[in-house]
């Protein structure tokens, strides 16, 4: 390794805005059966599927339907 290394002539990661954030969230087990079903079924990870799908619900501005009994 060097002693020293030159980072003038570098570029800013293009992905930094994208860095997640690890959280812990109470879901329900029949929400995370469902996702891990159609994981299976699409070939990617649940936890990517619920991210994506809560993106594009905060892309759209998605606001939930509370029915209470």
């Amino acid at each position: 390794m060097r002693k020293e290394y030159d980072f003038s002539n570098s570029i800013k990661n293009p992905y930094s805005k994208k860095v997640k954030k690890q959280i812990s969230i109470r879901i329900e087990t029949n929400t995370i059966a469902y996702f891990k079903a159609l994981s299976k079924e699409v070939g990617i990870p649940y936890q990517s599927l619920i991210n994506s799908y809560l993106a594009e619900c905060a892309h759209q501005h998605k606001k939930p339907e509370l029915k209470w009994a």
